[in-house]
């Protein structure tokens, strides 16, 4: 199932300091469940208004958006950066005044994996499992150890998108 579009979705934090604009559909919606998702998820969860991260499988539950699609609106002096190493790839932007993770950032990508949670009730629903190599999800949702062709060609469907304009 495609992620239907939602023209103008609302990505805040716990007490709604920080509020981000997501236009257009977004790419997917996958749970990512490599070590380092695993790992931030386990560090983050400890911040107070995090709360759980993880799902019932173990996977990080993420929506990924454009980053041209994805606007802060109030709250920008409230964020702030998590990574596992000082040298990683990845940052996880935590709203500061209560400390809840927004979304991660591949920073050399396209692309934002916001956490599911953040869109609320409206969240459009996951369509599949991520870097199970590690781990045995027994849930509905398609796993893979790896990232599968359709996942692939997504990120590069909104690439493509994203270079003409659209």
């Amino acid at each position: 199932m495609t992620p239907k579009p939602n023209p103008d979705a609302r990505l805040r934090c716990q007490c709604g300091a920080v509020e981000f604009r997501v236009s257009g559909p977004p790419i997917l919606g996958a749970a990512c469940h490599c070590s380092d998702c695993r790992a931030a998820a386990a560090q983050l969860e400890g911040l107070k208004g995090a709360g759980d991260l993880r799902d019932a499988e173990g996977g990080t539950p993420c929506i990924l958006f454009r980053k041209d699609q994805v606007v802060c609106v109030k709250g920008q002096d409230q964020l702030r950066d998590h990574r596992l190493s000082p040298e990683a790839p990845t940052r996880r932007v935590i709203a500061s005044c209560c400390d809840t993770p927004m979304f991660l950032d591949f920073e050399k990508g396209h692309w934002f994996s916001v956490y599911r949670a953040r869109l609320g009730p409206e969240a459009p629903p996951l369509q599949m499992r991520i870097k199970t190599g590690a781990t045995r999800p027994a849930g509905p949702l398609p796993s893979f150890a790896g990232y599968p062709p359709r996942f692939m060609f997504k990120l590069m469907a909104a690439r493509l998108a994203m270079m003409i304009g659209r």
